[in-house]
């Protein structure tokens, strides 16, 4: 498959080394930094060409009419849509994904009740045929952590009827010295989860009914979402009440986070610019909005920090929301949220004083590679900082056509390091220890992978053969 990428930031260089990893890809990067591209040509095996994506002249010398596959990742929302526009008009690029961060292209013309999954107009007005929103993804991203203050992530699959939760085991939890069976067993009726993974001190550990789960341990289960806050009541004895959250930033994540969650809880919100809080504090309902620098530690303590049961720092700036996630931990705020978008940042900070480091830059790669994935890829989350992945597959077919449909899950041969975590079908989740399912056409089955080399094995075998086309 020929693959032409426009932009080599964060985003950009990683879906690159994603592609020219897969056998098959040829791979060209559009860039208006040379000294960027030069490093990226230095590492991997793509094409490199200097120029501005939006043009036609450049995208002709990338032997666009020949690309079967347009990645408009720049950081400029107009390049990337000018560039899809001219991929379908000019060159017939059959499929044109963009990375669009304003909220405007998000919401304009959007029909939710016709077809919520379809691209608004202003969307399809530039040909675009998918699109990455990354303000969006980490708002998302963000609720399900605020929702549930003991989770790590929180990742939904299959229109949200199963999430995926990662989590650390404290000394005083009720999980502590238990094992995976007791866990199970200490569920309601008719509740169930599904523990995929435990990871004790860097190691993977696949869990066995016998495995005994201990205090540090981060542990990956999976469960219907309608049964996530009696599961997390139970494992943890936490309760769905996060009512008091600080946001320091109020951007359009911020905005929109504050817009969420302000009916279920009490929230107040910081900016350092006076005309955006006036405009903040003017639509926002319940949110309590205050016109000051989250690295003020007067005006932080007068909020009553120390009463603040999370603390969101979700400015713009990096080293701003470590030094505001540091100062709000320092002075007692119980858990710190921060959002960092440095790659390096991310792996420095990870496990110290700031409880969980949010990188946008990963989220969107996650969303991306759904796209790009061989076969029918519904989902892709990075794991344990892009090491392992939380992958939603559908499969399709019938026993002749398919090496998954109508055979049993423990018929298959699966590749090593591939573990199913749960398996949806209509409104039903199952499990993925139960090993005597017969998998159907159109299930979801989601999978925790733990060694991502073995990515390819598993996107064979989820293809379809010929004769389902016939």
């Amino acid at each position: 498959m020929k693959i032409l990428i426009l932009g080599s930031g964060q985003v950009g260089s990683a879906i690159a080394q994603e592609l020219a990893l897969m056998p098959g890809n040829d791979v060209t990067i559009v860039d208006t930094d040379a000294a960027s591209l030069r490093n990226i040509g230095s590492r991997l095996d793509v094409q490199t060409l200097v120029g501005n994506g939006a043009s036609p002249v450049v995208l002709e010398e990338a032997a666009a009419a020949d690309t079967d596959m347009l990645l408009a990742l720049t950081r400029s929302d107009e390049t990337n849509l000018v560039a899809c526009r001219l991929a379908c008009d000019l060159f017939n690029i059959p499929q044109r994904i963009a990375r669009v961060r304003s909220a405007d292209y998000l919401e304009y013309g959007k029909n939710d009740a016709a077809d919520p999954d379809g691209l608004p107009d202003s969307l399809s007005a530039f040909a675009v045929t998918d699109s990455i929103h990354p303000e969006h993804l980490v708002t998302e991203h963000l609720v399900g952590l605020l929702s549930y203050v003991r989770a790590l992530q929180v990742l939904p699959f299959a229109h949200d009827r199963v999430r995926m939760v990662i989590a650390q085991i404290r000394s005083n939890d009720w999980l502590a010295g238990k094992t995976v069976e007791e866990a199970n067993n200490g569920l309601p009726e008719n509740i169930d989860c599904q523990i995929c993974a435990i990871y004790r001190h860097t190691r993977l550990i696949v869990p066995q009914p016998d495995t005994v789960i201990l205090e540090d341990d981060e542990i990956c289960f999976v469960v219907d979402s309608k049964h996530m806050s009696a599961v997390m009541y139970v494992l943890f004895h936490y309760e769905h009440g996060n009512h008091r959250i600080m946001l320091a930033g109020g951007g359009h994540i911020g905005y929109r986070l504050a817009k969420k969650l302000e009916s279920k809880f009490n929230i107040k919100l910081l900016e350092v610019d006076a005309a955006r809080a006036e405009w903040l504090a003017e639509n926002l309902d319940s949110t309590l909005v205050l016109h000051g620098s989250a690295t003020d530690e007067d005006l932080l303590s007068r909020e009553y920090i120390d009463e603040i049961d999370v603390f969101c720092a979700i400015t713009n700036d990096d080293e701003n929301n470590i030094m505001a996630g540091l100062l709000a931990k320092n002075l007692g705020a119980k858990r710190v949220i921060t959002i960092i978008n440095r790659s390096r940042y991310v792996d420095l900070l990870t496990g110290n004083q700031i409880d969980i480091v949010v990188s946008p830059h990963q989220i969107t790669i996650g969303s991306v590679l759904a796209h790009i994935r061989r076969g029918d890829v519904a989902a892709v989350y990075p794991l344990r900082r892009g090491t392992a992945e939380a992958i939603e597959v559908v499969v399709h077919g019938d026993k002749r056509t398919s090496s998954l449909v109508g055979r049993r899950v423990d018929e298959v041969k699966w590749p090593a390091g591939c573990h199913i975590a749960a398996i949806v079908r209509g409104d039903e989740v199952l499990m993925g220890r139960h090993h005597d399912c017969v998998l159907e056409d159109n299930d979801h089955i989601i999978f925790f992978v733990s060694r991502r080399r073995i990515l390819r094995e598993l996107e064979k075998l989820i293809q379809v053969k010929m004769g389902f086309f016939g």
